[in-house]
């Protein structure tokens, strides 16, 4: 499918952060590597994430989804609450009446009705829509990414369907137009901020499905699990640290879930920020070299010519002995916590940027960082208000982690949960 395959990889924190640097790499048609998926995928138009920012529509869709971001800030905490303290609900029915609860199930359609709830106030179960929304999602959703996944079928088998040709479109051309209509109305608002910026509204009401549905729920599909294992897997000496200092700064700001209590939550921060060092959300990042380059790595300095595809491998460079030690491969919960640990965020590149920037108009960087970042305490102080520690299965699917939660012992100090 790819017209070149051949990249030049990157591979450590040193290397690595020349992907982000737009004055060097073009990031035209690069955000799913060396092939493009069919924009009959996405309504006909290359979307934002498939935009260099130097083309003039770049800067117009990624201060929409600023704007976007902007005017719904204080719906997001109480969105998330409402959502996902109805997901723990079902949790505790699962666990006392089946002794177990597939956690990645619950949450696929939970993040769902979250975000586009989060972002245009309408909760799609509630529409037309129904309760069919992520299954349409991840159909289309695997249309785009058939060719990076490997989902472990026989070789002659996953070869000639996945990775030899594109799926057609018109498998998921049903499933796309439900997806569109619920974004023509829902995000009404948001389209009227389009056209005041230049662009048309279909054109917008594709960027927000793509951003949406792609960037964001595909991510918190991902991001909410790789949480989830990996405290499951820490135990209780970390559920007992994170209980304490949620509860604490909750307890502090009179019981409410407030964004000064969350900044006050440190050990919380440093478990997503790990989360994200160890299992990003896209493992992959790309861009053409501008010109002739010198790259440099740990070791030496390679030559790269003009138009070459440049590929990070991302974890690689964020498990990188020579920045994060001999525990680089490991969960350290507690690794950026305290002054010393906040000057290794520089090397936490999950966003298609450093933790430590910012996304702008002239960049690559997820326009929903911190939001994602935000997220994942949110959903540990769900998890630790609620309880005072729980165990779980933790396997693999295509995506990361799968989490099958088969215990749970509920909160017996600090605020209540409701």
């Amino acid at each position: 499918m790819a017209r070149d395959p051949r990249v030049v990889a990157v591979l450590d924190a040193k290397s690595f952060p020349i992907l982000f640097d737009v004055d060097k790499v073009e990031k035209r048609d690069v955000f799913t590597g060396t092939y493009i998926p069919s924009t009959s995928l996405t309504g006909g138009y290359r979307v934002c994430a498939y935009l260099d920012p130097s083309e003039p529509n770049h800067a117009k869709i990624k201060q929409l989804l600023f704007s976007l971001l902007l005017s719904r800030k204080d719906a997001f905490g109480p969105t998330f609450r409402s959502n996902f303290s109805s997901l723990f609900a079902t949790v505790d029915s699962q666990l006392a009446n089946g002794g177990k609860s597939d956690f990645n199930k619950l949450n696929d359609v939970t993040s769902f009705d979250f975000i586009c709830e989060a972002y245009f106030g309408v909760r799609p179960s509630a529409t037309k829509l129904g309760a069919g929304g992520p299954s349409k999602a991840a159909k289309w959703l695997f249309l785009q990414l058939a060719p990076l996944v490997t989902l472990g079928l026989p070789f002659f088998l996953e070869e000639p369907f996945l990775h030899t040709f594109p799926l057609p479109s018109i498998l998921v051309s049903g499933d796309y137009k439900a997806l569109y209509k619920y974004f023509s109305t829902a995000a009404s608002q948001a389209l009227d901020t389009a056209e005041s910026l230049g662009l048309s509204r279909e054109e917008a009401c594709h960027n927000l499905l793509f951003a949406t549905l792609f960037n964001s729920y595909g991510g918190f599909k991902k991001l909410f699990p790789e949480i989830l294992a990996h405290v499951v897997d820490a135990g209780e000496k970390l559920h007992q640290k994170l209980a304490a200092e949620i509860r604490g700064a909750v307890a502090d700001a009179g019981g409410e879930v407030t964004v000064a209590a969350l900044e006050k939550m440190e050990l919380a921060k440093s478990v997503v920020w790990e989360t994200l060092r160890l299992d990003p959300p896209v493992k992959f990042q790309y861009g053409h070299a501008k010109a002739d380059l010198q790259i440099e790595s740990h070791d030496a300095v390679y030559d790269v010519k003009k138009g070459e595809m440049l590929f990070g491998y991302q974890p690689c460079a964020t498990k990188d002995a020579r920045v994060f030690g001999p525990t680089a491969g490991q969960f350290v919960g507690d690794r950026f916590v305290g002054e010393e640990g906040s000057k290794l965020l520089q090397y936490v590149y999950w966003s298609n940027g450093r933790e430590t920037e910012n996304p702008s108009l002239g960049n690559k960087q997820c326009p929903g960082k911190n939001l994602v970042v935000l997220a994942g305490r949110l959903f540990l102080v769900e998890l630790f208000l609620r309880y005072d520690t729980f165990t779980g299965e933790v396997g693999k699917d295509p995506l990361g982690a799968k989490v099958a939660l088969t215990g749970a012992t509920k909160a017996t100090t600090g605020p209540a949960t409701e």
